[in-house]
């Protein structure tokens, strides 16, 4: 295990109406700081999500998740909280919330290369 690095995830998820706790999963957050590697990988179905709620503006989640990039990239664009160091907005960006993008509670592991994973959980968690 010297070749690997402890990471964190948690899941993206959209949750068209709060007060039933449904949601359907878009995406994934991983952050290792050994390989200083903060990233989002989204994947939105946009005809499921039709499917699910009807009532949902997509183009109002897309918005919410490319902030959700950008703060994750640390961006000029991302406001103050992108602008915080990488565990920061890690811990920013997966605390508990009520609202309609939400994430599952943060997962440890261990990887060699942090891209790779956060595209194995995306296939394995989203698709």
């Amino acid at each position: 295990m010297q070749d690997s690095h402890l990471f964190e995830y948690a899941i993206i998820r959209v949750v068209p109406r709060v007060e039933r706790d449904e949601f359907m999963n878009v995406g994934v957050i991983l952050y290792c700081a050994k390989q200083k590697f903060l990233k989002a990988e989204i994947l939105l179905n946009k005809e499921k999500l039709s499917a699910f709620s009807k009532t949902t503006d997509i183009h109002e989640i897309e918005s919410n998740l490319q902030a959700l990039k950008q703060i994750c990239a640390g961006t000029k664009e991302s406001g103050p909280i992108g602008q915080l160091d990488a565990a920061s907005r890690f811990r920013w960006l997966t605390a508990m919330r009520s609202t309609v993008l939400q994430t599952s509670r943060v997962h440890p592991g261990f990887c060699k290369d942090a891209s790779e994973k956060i595209i194995a959980l995306l296939e394995e968690q989203v698709l």
